[in-house]
């Protein structure tokens, strides 16, 4: 077994367990005794429950619900906030809440159950819409409004001013759609006992954030619950939150019942009863003055769902990321969370960056396009750079070198002359897009609220990683023993990282916001290297915990200061045809360039690139997901359509090597990053390629003829 070091091209340590099919998912635990579980739900919207009349149930099946809640305990799953309830008690607030938990030996027989049982809801009008909430369709859902939280970010001169100068002033609202996670396993989760602990073993991001969410709901202290993360097949922010949702009524049966109970979801379950990415509706006013903007001013309202749950932290990067990657020179900006009676939404790749930075992205294309100036030339002149403010007014702290990221793709794709050469209407386009992301916890999230620690743990010739960061399909188990390895200078193989388990390792924190590299990966880099120096010891630990940088303030209270210590950063080019007849369009080439600091794993990067622009596409193009009077009309992977390998051409990628100060051999976050700019190249190709202007996303072909039409062609 040889030494690694962190350029070396190693092998997924969970490629052969996976692939072989020896992996281990919450649907494989078994248990003697074990029962299984099935939610009753509601079929509305909004409205008072009147009755619930289930069938006999037969001998050793149970109905568990809201009334089954210890009298120490609360009806609530405390996620950021505790207004999500574990059970719909006395109304329900949106198609798909949870009412009941049919518990028994038979999934055949729960099935029945569940479909037998009666449920009278006394309904009421509900808001589904962002304008709905807009204009408090059917009375506040909230005490006076539907406005779950808020927020203002301002910069430069006062923004009258800058409109009063003004020599053109633009406005144009944009729109995004929910979109569906579709991670490859449901979502899924099998509860037991082990003496007086309660134990699960879940598919999830956030052991600990499951830990905390349903302690509250029996009364019992954190330390109670034990969270073992089974491995978990793919979350995309979709198993951050969520699996409370599962975790908390389980919970309850097994206070009741004392025997283990396993729920797994099926595929229809899981797309139609699972939060989604936030749709938004996104406003900017923009002022020009001499051919150069002077002035954006922005309403950004994101539709959180019936409960709260990431929505206003979500708000606060979507907000944050409305700049884009620009300096512009004064920005007033407010978001809004509008309580809707939609399933909540929650945390998806980008954590709603990827709203804004489209809407800011395609605004700004307009602009060019309406005084005459290339897309591209327009907003390379407006990049920020090292010390640009932000909208926070805080500051950038890094080397920028978007400036070169461009040169590379543009060169690649052969932009320049294609630009040229390619009509507007002709039905070829191609389109670019630049993009960021603030690496790890908004503001003083990691300083004053997470406050990871990370442990190494060393027997003999081996080393143990005990973090509670998760494995989730994004090669995390692989970059951590990487980086341990190549500062102990041992190899990889005597390295182990098991899925975490909250009775054994320390609180690192969530799997989330781009962070567990730049900041995990740091804790253990910083483990390795006293480990390094003592390693003669014997057997012993170091554990760490996070320090922030001094000298760079934030103020929670006004959201001003460095909102983030380091920001992931990207180009990407889209080259297209459209077949004018049947509104098809084939993408044939795509470019991109990422500075994510230094690249621990190029292989693992390249596929997380590939992914993460794949995705952002599908986003763009077809992933459309309706939601009529509550009810999400899409089901399945029939009628909600992904991209295959099949729809889009080989990539080329480019990576630009500047280490960041701050990240384990200078790595920064990126698996949001490469979410975030691929949907604005699209469209601004496909608008090259029609000779329109679009407003939302996804466009398949039936929108791409609604736009043809609006615009009259």
């Amino acid at each position: 077994m040889a030494r690694i070091s962190i350029d070396d091209d190693v092998r997924r340590n969970d490629a052969i367990e996976k692939a072989s099919g020896l992996a281990r998912y919450a649907s494989d635990y078994f248990f003697p005794d074990m029962l299984y579980a099935r939610m009753l739900r509601s079929k509305a919207p909004r409205g008072k429950i009147r009755k619930i009349q289930t069938p006999v149930l037969p001998y050793g099946y149970y109905f568990i619900s809201a009334k089954d809640i210890p009298e120490n305990g609360r009806n609530a799953l405390h996620m950021i906030s505790e207004d999500w309830r574990c059970f719909a008690d006395g109304d329900v607030r949106y198609v798909g809440e949870t009412i009941g938990l049919f518990v028994g030996p038979e999934r055949s027989v729960l099935e029945s159950l569940e479909r037998n049982t009666y449920v009278e809801i006394e309904e009421e009008e509900p808001a589904i819409s962002i304008d709905d909430a807009i204009n408090v369709k059917g009375g506040p859902i909230l005490e006076k409004d539907d406005v779950f939280c808020q927020l203002y970010c301002q910069k430069g001169r006062d923004m009258d001013e800058v409109f009063g100068e003004a020599d053109k002033i633009i406005e144009e609202t944009f729109e995004t759609g929910f979109q569906e996670h579709v991670h490859l396993e449901t979502n899924g989760a099998v509860i037991t006992k082990e003496g007086e602990k309660y134990v699960l073993y879940i598919s999830c991001q956030c052991p600990f954030y499951v830990r905390k969410s349903i302690s509250i709901v029996i009364g019992a202290k954190d330390e109670d619950i034990v969270v073992r993360q089974s491995t978990t097949g793919g979350a995309f922010g979709g198993k951050e939150h969520f699996p409370d949702v599962l975790a908390g009524p389980l919970l309850v049966a097994e206070y009741v019942i004392g025997k283990p109970i396993k729920l797994i979801f099926d595929r229809r379950e899981d797309m139609l009863y699972s939060v989604k990415r936030h749709p938004s509706k996104i406003w900017y006013k923009s002022a020009i003055k001499d051919g150069k903007l002077t002035g954006v001013k922005g309403k950004i309202y994101y539709n959180a769902g019936a409960y709260l749950s990431s929505s206003y932290v979500v708000l606060q990067r979507g907000v944050f990321h409305a700049n884009g990657v620009y300096d512009i020179p004064s920005t007033y900006l407010e978001g809004f969370g509008m309580a809707t009676n939609t399933f909540p939404s929650c945390a998806f790749r980008g954590f709603g960056a990827p709203q804004t930075l489209f809407a800011i992205e395609m605004h700004l294309t307009h602009i060019a396009r309406r005084i005459g100036v290339d897309p591209v030339e327009f907003k390379r002149s407006m990049f920020l750079k090292k010390g640009s403010e932000t909208v926070t007014n805080g500051h950038i702290v890094e080397n920028v070198v978007l400036g070169s990221m461009l040169d590379d793709i543009a060169t690649a794709s052969d932009y320049w002359r294609k630009s040229r050469e390619y009509g507007y209407g002709s039905g070829r386009g191609i389109g670019m897009s630049f993009y960021n992301h603030g690496g790890a916890f908004t503001g003083n999230g990691e300083q004053a609220i997470i406050k990871a620690h990370a442990r190494l743990k060393k027997t003999g010739e081996r080393v143990t990683i005990e973090v509670g960061s998760t494995e989730m399909g994004q090669g995390f188990q692989t970059t951590l023993r990487k980086i341990a390895a190549a500062v102990l200078e041992i190899p990889m193989e005597n390295v182990d990282y098991p899925n975490p388990d909250t009775s054994v390792v320390p609180d690192s924190g969530p799997t989330a916001a781009s962070r567990s590299t730049m900041i995990v990966g740091r804790l253990i880099e910083r483990c390795a290297v006293e480990m390094k120096e003592r390693w003669g010891e014997g057997d012993f630990s170091v554990e760490k915990e996070y320090e922030h940088p001094d000298g760079h303030p934030w103020d929670q209270s006004t959201f001003r200061g460095d909102a983030y210590l380091g920001y992931g950063w990207g180009a990407c080019c889209v080259e297209l045809e459209v077949d004018k007849r049947t509104n098809e369009v084939k993408v044939v080439g795509i470019w991109s360039s990422h500075d994510i600091g230094k690249a621990i794993d190029e292989k693992i990067v390249h596929g997380q690139i590939n992914g993460g622009i794949i995705q952002s596409l599908g986003y763009a193009s077809m992933e459309k997901m309706e939601n009529k009077n509550g009810h999400f009309r899409q089901e399945s992977m029939s009628d909600y359509v992904i991209p295959t390998s099949m729809d889009f051409p080989k990539q080329e990628y480019f990576l630009e090597d500047n280490p960041y100060e701050w990240g384990p051999f200078g790595a920064k976050g990126m698996g949001e990053l490469v979410f975030n700019g691929a949907d604005a190249a699209y469209v601004d190709a496909l608008e090259r390629a029609l000779g329109v202007e679009t407003f939302k996303i996804p466009l398949p072909s039936e929108d791409i003829e609604e736009a043809l039409r609006k615009n009259g062609r």
